[in-house]
């Protein structure tokens, strides 16, 4: 027994518990139906299977109806079994409590959802932080950090306190508090934020924030307060329930005084039982969710699937939801008849070749693709905040912004021109002379205008793009996409602020975004989803729902298996609801008796769980995609060159 039932499981799983009870119970129902250990019982052993699987209803349908006055589905359950059991009808009312808690199983499953988020945002904050004082530099526990003390952090570290940069520059990366794309160069007098990564330079930080005042704790108490504040969605089966409920005890009653037959009035409740009903919504859903499990999509609840196909709005994150997150080259432009465009390219990747900079990387992975040749530097130099120096062949080359290189205004002009179509201009100069140009930018993905003008088509016009960048970079990137609605320079605390406008409003709305500072806005929304592969663990794990190929065009079909689901429920409901009322005319007039009546209605079980088998290979019906025009898609960098 012990190599089938793991006793210490069962003890402390309560869904494994109740499974192998329920499969005791199916055991005990299958012996009775087959006539089975009539010799041996001094009973029908369908009694075992009553005690076992309803109890557990009998219980439930008596706290919600004393304490809450909930007609749900199991308090008719309940009466029907009760009556049964008394005119000793024991195989229907054991088939009634058996089909329910197969129903209750599937249902548990598909509404699990996922606790972590906040233990991943606390395994964000740094356990010990580098004090330096007169006395030396010492190591202590992060809880022992004062306001005015002064840490250091070395290149690669997590900063452990909110404070400001007193000694050093640096870039940090600090996207998991603003949603800032790329790391941000810093000096002294900036600020620095808790759980943020130090890329570059050791710096010194006057602690100004410290313990539960961090801006990260602020932002695991949004994500906690925001999961208190999402609703239950009450159950279809329940709301169908209340009208049943009532409506069976009257026709069982009315038929009884018509009829003064007891046997027509217990019928009458197990035809009126709604197992089927039970088995409609989640039966849907596991068929829905496993679905999408095949097509990328994890789907962490039957609530999320539900929702998801009722949204009017959904709103965007921009860095790596629409947008990639990467740098990359867009433009090399030579300003100089000696330098081609491959020779700027090559001198700008030679001089980058041992940065760490995201944006000289870029270039050093652009001349890569290109199978340029790539001077070794016989010196290098970084300027943070500006750019780079470096000795190439005995030529002083630099890379970097206005801050480092002057230019004339001619050439001002023209750099202004390309900030102004959304990328960050490197300039890139030789003995003192400019002689080229080039662009990198953070590309939209692929399927992002697409993704946006199929929403439309599918009816969702209100379309939002929330992000940390600046309005110019929001309303650039918003314009290609065809994005109306743009919120920029929102932290953590925006991002919800907006969200909760729109619930004001009664929009029933979807956040998509991927990283750590969108999980308080993911948290709070009707529906999130999660950018999968690239994004945050934290907020994969808020998000509802998970795309794990990081592609946006995914949500399209995500809301049309939705409404498909919610469509074969609707039948999964309607259907049993026809045959109950067929079988109870056949009840009424005596021409079944409550086995019959059992088998009758367990033909709506059948059908539902035919019905939503349907959904495992449903596929969208795609309309060729409308030709859209290439737009040049990038948007600027924060980081300063």
């Amino acid at each position: 027994m012990e190599k089938i039932i793991d006793f210490k499981r069962f003890k402390n799983d309560p869904e494994y518990r109740t499974i192998i009870l329920t499969v005791i119970s199916g055991i005990f129902l299958l012996i009775s139906w087959l006539g089975l250990l009539k010799d041996v019982l001094p009973f029908d052993p369908a009694i075992i299977s009553i005690v076992i699987s309803g109890t557990p209803i009998l219980l439930e349908a008596a706290e919600g109806l004393i304490t809450r006055f909930d007609l749900k589905a199991n308090v008719l359950v309940s009466i029907a079994l009760i009556a049964s059991a008394a005119i000793g009808e024991y195989f229907a009312a054991a088939e009634i409590a058996v089909i329910m808690m197969i129903g209750e199983i599937l249902e548990d499953r598909t509404v699990r959802k996922s606790q972590e988020s906040v233990k991943k945002l606390i395994q964000l904050t740094p356990q010990t932080a580098r004090i330096k004082s007169s006395a030396g530099e010492k190591e202590i526990s992060i809880e022992q950090v004062k306001i005015g003390d002064i840490i250091l952090v070395r290149p690669g570290e997590s900063i452990p306190v909110d404070g400001i940069i007193i000694k050093g520059h640096t870039s940090i990366n600090q996207s998991i508090i603003t949603g800032e794309s790329m790391p941000v160069d810093k000096t002294v007098g900036d600020e620095a934020f808790v759980g943020t990564l130090n890329h570059l330079g050791a710096i010194e930080i006057k602690a100004t924030k410290v313990g539960g005042d961090t801006s990260l704790a602020k932002l695991i108490r949004l994500v906690k307060e925001s999961e208190d504040k999402k609703a239950p969605v009450v159950r279809i089966t329940d709301r169908v329930a209340t009208v049943i409920v009532p409506l069976a005890v009257l026709a069982s009653i009315v038929t009884y005084l018509l009829t003064r037959d007891i046997t027509r009035l217990v019928t009458i409740l197990v035809v009126f039982c709604p197992c089927a009903l039970v088995l409609a919504t989640p039966t849907a859903i596991m068929a829905g969710i496993g679905n999408a499990s095949r097509k990328g999509i994890l789907i962490k609840s039957g609530e999320a699937l539900e929702n998801a196909g009722r949204i009017d709005t959904i709103a965007f994150d921009k860095t790596g939801t629409v947008t990639s997150g990467n740098p990359e080259v867009i433009d090399i432009i030579s300003l100089n008849n000696r330098y081609d465009e491959d020779t700027v390219l090559s001198l700008a990747s030679a001089a980058e070749k041992f940065s760490e900079h995201p944006l000289g990387k870029a270039v050093y992975v652009k001349a890569k693709e290109m199978s340029l040749n790539i001077a070794e530097p016989q010196k290098f130099k970084i300027i943070l905040g500006k750019g780079v120096m470096a000795l190439i062949n005995g030529k002083n080359v630099m890379v970097g912004n206005q801050k480092m290189i002057e230019t004339t205004e001619e050439q001002s002009q023209f750099i202004k021109s390309y900030e102004n179509q959304g990328k960050t201009v490197l300039i890139v100069e030789v003995e003192d002379s400019v002689i080229g140009l080039i662009t990198v930018a953070d590309k939209i993905k692929n399927k992002s205008m697409e993704t946006i003008q199929q929403l439309k088509e599918m009816g969702i016009n209100k379309i939002l793009l929330i992000t940390g960048d600046n309005k110019n970079v929001a309303h650039s990137i918003a314009k290609q996409v065809g994005i109306n609605d743009i919120y920029a320079e929102q932290l953590p605390e925006g991002k919800v602020h907006v969200i909760e406008d729109q619930l004001k409003n009664n929009n029933k709305i979807c956040m998509v975004g991927d990283g750590i500072n969108d999980a308080p806005a993911l948290a709070i929304s009707n529906v999130s989803v999660a950018m999968g592969a690239l994004g945050a663990d934290v907020a994969i794990e808020t998000a509802d729902i998970s795309l794990m190929s990081d592609d946006i065009s995914k949500i399209p079909e995500l809301i049309d298996l939705s409404k498909k689901v919610m469509g074969t429920i609707n039948i999964n409901i309607a259907a049993p609801i026809l045959i109950n009322f067929a079988a109870i005319m056949l009840a009424a007039f005596g021409i079944i008796g409550p086995v019959a009546g059992a088998l009758i209605h367990n033909l709506g079980s059948v059908l539902v769980v035919a019905n939503s088998s349907r959904l495992i290979k449903y596929r969208m019906n795609h309309s060729p995609p409308k030709k859209i025009k290439n737009l040049n898609m990038h948007y600027p960098l924060k980081t300063e060159r």
